[in-house]
């Protein structure tokens, strides 16, 4: 399998939650906690999925998303939102590279099925 997924969170039990989750299914997980670190993170992993949290310190999710749908490298990548708000769901939504929302507190199970769809449907199968 081998999809490589970074997950940019500011809280540390998110952080390790999602990365066990993940890792139990199968992938390989980078973690980041700031959306300054995001942006180096995505060039140095390249990512097959970022899972991306919206209320970041420094970038919030929404100012780097903007920017990963700006620049051509990271434009088609896919993404899935993580939030506690509902209402962000609507910003999010005019960027055809979010393939998914997770609103938190979710159940691991739901993570990883999310998770699964999103990569199956990039990566074309």
């Amino acid at each position: 399998m081998g999809n490589r997924i970074l997950v940019v969170d500011d809280e540390p039990e998110m952080l390790g939650l999602v990365k066990f989750t993940l890792e139990k299914g199968g992938f390989e997980v980078h973690t980041c906690d700031s959306g300054r670190q995001a942006w180096d993170e995505i060039a140095k992993v390249k990512p097959d999925l970022l899972l991306l949290d919206v209320m970041l310190p420094g970038i919030d999710g929404y100012s780097l998303q903007v920017k990963i749908a700006a620049e051509e490298s990271t434009k088609n990548m896919p993404i899935i939102v993580l939030t506690a708000l509902e209402p962000s769901r609507t910003l999010f939504q005019k960027f055809p590279q979010v393939v998914g929302f997770m609103t938190k507190p979710f159940k691991p199970e739901e993570l990883l099925k999310t998770v699964q769809d999103a990569v199956a449907k990039s990566s074309g199968s």
